[in-house]
């Protein structure tokens, strides 16, 4: 419910003398929505940036402009909130680029690695979230004490880092994405620890083994500082011993760096008629039942494509077995949220290659979102001016019809449909 602040009543409501905020209507509200959502989305990547110690002043300074650009009686104008929301997506593209360099420069650039899904037989800790210094400080501490540690949710690109992965103790990833925790943590007998957003509020069958640090913050849940995980150590070692069930193995670690070391096996396929077309499928997942699209999706996608992925929503898919395609994965699962950087630099190197522009290529763009780094990584690829981008499962209210025709007009985004017809839409 929006409140005028000239007229000081709701919106349109009784003893309103407007029709919007000042004069705002629902299409400016709702691309100022956009905007301050995007800028959730840009902070969570400085802030990781900034503690492994890199920082950008242009990054830093779109946050003031942006923030005060959503000031009352500040911008009503479509046209520049338009032109505010393509920056923010510049700005993403940038603070992404910085946070992987952040990433490589500390832990290595990561590396295709088979990981091992379950549990091992000892004390455990698992960390869900998303910093990785956060788990290298724990694997630091935790060294020698025979624990087991396990990433879980958007951890898992983390067992790909050569400097993370030095660490024997790290033995696998445990569960799947952040709207699973309440049912895995119950079911997980070890420690628990929490890094960023993604962390719900904890059951009481597991909050008094529960850990937090950082930016994320639970009511009743001890919250670790300086990361000093002393505490985390000896509720680990005081608690029963994890059983053996390790029930499955996944592969991750698709760099860019690591997917353009292969960059001549796969121009050589696609001109082969061997590899037909790329699927980016990636983005965050959610609890609706709809994001049994993505799995249903993945599984039709005929036996000639490839696909790539990133963030939280692999996990509909990613424990699949899709094969290969001349020695290459079909599945290639590029990490974290933030690595949508590296995709975008995989599809500028198969365009250089192609001698074509990025619409060009046979790659299609199926995304799933629900927060803040969603939207500002659609910036992104709005920003760089990526066509035919599909979006699910459904669109959120801040997308006004006529917010969304504009997508429609000049980017043809569309909302996902049913597998088939989208395969069948975008396979041509």
């Amino acid at each position: 419910m929006m409140f005028c602040y000239q007229c000081e009543q709701t919106a349109g409501g009784t003893g309103c003398t407007r029709s919007g905020v000042c004069g705002k209507n629902e299409d400016v509200a709702g691309l100022q929505d956009t905007l301050l959502i995007a800028l959730k989305g840009i902070a969570a990547y400085a802030y990781h940036a900034r503690e492994l110690g890199a920082v950008d002043e242009e990054v830093d300074a779109f946050f003031a402009e942006g923030l005060f650009a959503t000031l009352t009686n500040v911008n009503f104008n479509l046209e520049s909130l338009v032109g505010l929301l393509l920056k923010a997506g510049e700005v993403n593209l940038r603070v992404m680029e910085l946070l992987d360099k952040a990433h490589v420069d500390r832990f290595g650039a990561p590396e295709p690695t088979e990981v091992q899904v379950g549990t091992k037989a000892g004390p455990g800790i698992v960390v869900t979230g998303h910093d990785l210094l956060d788990l290298y400080e724990l694997l630091k501490q935790t060294e020698g004490k025979g624990i087991n540690v396990y990433t879980h949710g958007e951890m898992l690109p983390a067992l790909a880092y050569p400097e993370l992965k030095k660490f024997p103790h790290l033995v696998g990833n445990y569960g799947t994405a952040w709207q699973n925790q309440r049912k895995e943590f119950e079911e997980f007998s070890g420690a628990i620890l929490g890094t960023t957003n993604c962390v719900l509020i904890p059951k009481e069958s597991y909050k008094d083994r529960m850990f937090t640090c950082g930016v994320a913050d639970l009511p009743g849940v001890p919250h670790i500082k300086d990361r000093n995980f002393a505490p985390v150590i000896e509720k680990a070692l005081a608690l029963p011993p994890l059983p053996d069930n390790r029930v499955a193995t996944t592969v991750t670690g698709f760099h860019h760096q690591a997917v353009l070391a292969l960059a001549d096996k796969v121009v050589a396929a696609v001109k082969a008629g061997k590899i037909r077309h790329f699927f980016l499928v990636g983005g965050c997942d959610g609890i609706k039942s709809a994001r049994s699209y993505y799995t249903e999706f993945v599984q039709k996608v005929p036996k000639d494509c490839v696909i790539l992925t990133l963030g939280c929503g692999k996990y509909r898919f990613n424990y699949l077995d899709l094969g290969e395609i001349d020695g290459i994965p079909r599945l290639l699962d590029m990490g974290q949220c933030n690595n949508a950087y590296s995709a975008i630099q995989v599809a500028v190197a198969l365009a250089n290659a192609f001698n074509c522009g990025v619409n060009d290529l046979p790659l299609s763009l199926v995304l799933s979102w629900f927060e803040q780094k969603a939207v500002a990584i659609l910036l992104t690829l709005l920003h760089l001016g990526i066509k035919n981008i599909r979006i699910g499962p459904s669109l959120p209210a801040f997308i006004t019809p006529n917010v969304l025709k504009v997508l429609q007009d000049n980017y043809n985004i569309r909302p996902i449909t049913t597998p088939e017809e989208d395969l069948k839409a975008l396979l041509g």
